[in-house]
């Protein structure tokens, strides 16, 4: 395999590699699995503060715990070509700060459903990206697996209905800004790849949150938007505890566990195992709104992990 800090290569057994090819599958999977607990945080947030606001905060809650990371690994810093320094740029701004705004944005202003159908499009965006930056072959029969994890994506969002009459759910403010929010993330997912494997995914994790800080900071500043925090201990409290909660957990832990899996597993692999995404959506829905699950989201459950299992048992096969 690839040493991840010098990008050298080297040797391993033979039984050792595609044991960690499967592992790394599996961090992504988990990786993404806990982006699934972020609306339960962001939605709470969004009554007192603007989604620039929250962004905002989210990273420097991050980043004071990732400042002292990237001062311990900053000789990976010295040599750094453009083709990396770009590419951290679009992590950071693209993928960390402005798709991040995007997506709450989102939230707040378009039709849920459908915000988390647009969402599904990032593997689309990704694999293209991966095609022409980083040449990787996609997995054998990868556009039936594709479209039975996109079937499966369906069933979780709309179940067996048909949405006719209510397409214009899609082409408002909400679901464009959902859109945006799925190209930038599927494009981090390629500049991800290419970036552990010239730094360790903690130095790249944490410039992926300092880096966005001066461009959220311009943001914020420039929307003008009062910090309407409440004034009673008791919601400020709330307030706070949602901000660390946000910020650790779908924040600073999802990221740490999917650059750790993504050390081992391709770019255009892993955009299939961040459909772990909506499968936790439906069961924080049924554990936090006691919302039934249906049969077909049960089918959807099923459909996307018979993609996400085949491609493991695949991915674990080439690497051997």
């Amino acid at each position: 395999m690839e040493n991840v800090s010098t990008g050298y290569k080297v040797q391993e057994p033979a039984s050792v590699r595609p044991a960690k090819a499967k592992s790394g599958f599996w961090l992504v999977v988990l990786g993404a699995a806990l982006w699934g607990v972020d609306p339960l945080f962001r939605i709470i947030l969004l009554r007192a503060l603007t989604s620039a606001q929250i962004v905002l905060l989210e990273h420097v809650i991050i980043a004071l715990i990732a400042i002292p990371v990237l001062w311990k690994n900053r000789g990976e810093l010295k040599g750094m070509s453009m083709k990396h320094l770009g590419a951290l740029l679009f992590i950071s701004w693209g993928g960390s700060a402005i798709a991040t705004i995007l997506f709450t944005m989102g939230l707040a202003n378009g039709n849920a459903n459908a915000v988390l159908l647009l969402q599904k499009l990032q593997p689309l965006f990704a694999i293209i990206l991966a095609s022409l930056l980083l040449k990787e072959k996609l997995p054998r029969h990868f556009s039936i697996l594709f479209l039975i994890a996109l079937a499966g994506t369906y069933f979780l969002t709309f179940g067996f209905a048909i949405p006719i009459g209510h397409w214009n759910e899609f082409v408002q403010v909400g679901s464009l800004l959902s859109l945006g929010a799925a190209a930038l993330w599927g494009g981090s997912t390629v500049m991800g790849r290419l970036m552990v494997g010239q730094m360790k995914y903690e130095t790249v994790t944490s410039l992926r949150f300092v880096l966005a800080l001066p461009l959220l900071l311009a943001v914020t500043w420039n929307e003008g938007a009062a910090w309407n925090l409440p004034s009673g201990t008791y919601d400020l409290s709330l307030v706070g505890l949602n901000l660390l909660g946000q910020a650790l957990l779908p924040g600073l832990l999802s990221i740490l566990v999917y650059y750790k899996g993504l050390t081992t597993t391709k770019a255009s692999v892993a955009t299939l195992a961040e459909l772990s995404f909506p499968m936790v959506g439906v069961l924080i829905n049924w554990i936090a709104f006691q919302q039934i699950v249906t049969v077909p989201q049960v089918l959807g459950f099923l459909l996307i992990w018979f993609v996400l299992f085949a491609i493991s048992r695949q991915n674990s096969a080439s690497a051997a």
